[in-house]
């Protein structure tokens, strides 16, 4: 069997990932097999994947008494949001306060390039926003209000490295602009990767993403995933479906990155990515792992380092094949004593507990012997 191409690219690439919000103008990415849909508001870009039927929700009447509970303190500290822009097209999402100083998180790609912002509380108070800051690979941005409803407290975070698959999920928000909407479902998966989406302006693959079966549709995007103890445990950012609305698919970026990248785009205005500067296969096969005769089927095997990087000052090998691949490159099987399952594990780990001039600790296997590599990370370029 002869090894597969070479892959220099950061992850393989997954399916397009479609934004849960609405803007006028927009429509779906033509699809070659699936007929176009008319909705009522334009859809948004589409992850092609399939539309399962969506089981009933069971809710017992403890749960429907905490659900009720939960909806009353959060609703008031959601937002919902209307955007236009310089060609007068007109685009809604949701928001949340995240502090008493009026700053609301939603998502980049709801406020993107946006000349006038309205904010709406559930009280009934409508202001004006003005973006902050924001980061276009995590898809967040901070909007600051210089009024808000009195009595209104913000939510709190929750810590996403807690969240367990099977727990319940709530999202309110504002799809189809109807204000105030919460739907439940329950966590479906974690640690899912996005990939880049270069049209867009998103270079890196986007880790540590929440998945939902948690109902979301157009003008979700930026509410709050909650946990039945009301906290934010996740930023409600993308669907996966082919006819634009939800498929019992959705994505959410996960509070620990929410509560890593935030700060620095109410201080900063921006935020700057730690860089490790490899290249290396989000997951590899049993057939290739058998074929490149690694020593174990988890860990992110680095197919290169960038020139001048600081893995390749630090050490760290890449694979030397050039068009496929030899299986002489490192195996990165944990960092700072933290397991790496796979890149995804890797990257998470960069984005949510590291910052530029940190040093940091990858153990690798090389050539069959288990060793330390010292990096100090620099700055994603």
């Amino acid at each position: 069997m002869s090894n597969s191409l070479r892959i220099s690219a950061i992850v393989t690439a997954l399916l397009l990932t479609s934004l849960a919000c609405t803007l006028s103008g927009t429509l779906p990415l033509p699809l070659p097999t699936v007929a176009p849909v008319v909705i009522t508001q334009p859809a948004p870009v589409i992850i092609t994947a399939p539309a399962p039927a969506l089981p009933p929700v069971t809710i017992t009447s403890s749960e429907e008494e905490a659900l009720i509970a939960l909806y009353e303190r959060a609703n008031p500290a959601v937002v919902s949001l209307s955007v236009t822009t310089p060609n007068n097209d007109f685009g809604q999402g949701s928001g949340f306060l995240y502090d008493t100083e009026g700053h609301i998180i939603t998502n980049q790609h709801v406020v993107e390039g946006a000349t006038t912002i309205e904010v709406d509380f559930a009280s009934g108070l409508k202001v004006r926003g003005t973006v902050v800051g924001v980061d276009i690979d995590s898809d967040l941005a901070v909007v600051k209000v210089d009024r808000l409803p009195e009595g209104v407290q913000p939510l709190p975070l929750g810590d996403s490295d807690l969240v367990k698959v099977g727990q319940r999920a709530i999202a309110i928000g504002n799809p189809f602009g109807r204000a105030g909407t919460m739907t439940v479902g329950v966590i479906s998966g974690l640690g899912r990767l996005l990939a880049p989406d270069i049209s867009s302006g998103r270079q890196f693959s986007a880790p540590d993403i929440i998945q939902t079966d948690a109902p979301i549709n157009p003008g979700n995007s930026g509410g709050p995933l909650l946990n039945l103890t009301g906290e934010v445990i996740g930023v409600n950012r993308a669907i996966s479906t082919e006819s634009g609305v939800n498929s019992g698919v959705g994505y959410a970026i996960a509070s620990n990155t929410v509560r890593q990248i935030v700060p620095y785009l109410i201080r900063d205005g921006r935020f700057v990515y730690p860089f490790l500067g490899i290249s290396a296969r989000s997951e590899l096969p049993l057939s290739l792992i058998e074929e490149l005769n690694l020593p174990q089927t988890t860990g992110a095997y680095v197919v290169e380092v960038t020139a001048g990087g600081p893995s390749e000052q630090a050490g760290l090998r890449g694979d030397s094949g050039s068009r496929t691949l030899a299986g002489d490159g490192d195996l990165i099987i944990a960092i700072d004593g933290q397991p790496v399952k796979d890149f995804e594990d890797l990257m998470s780990y960069l984005i949510n507990r590291t910052r530029p001039g940190q040093t940091v600790t990858l153990t690798v296997i090389r050539q069959g012997q288990q060793r330390d590599v010292r990096v100090v990370l620099g700055e994603r370029p």
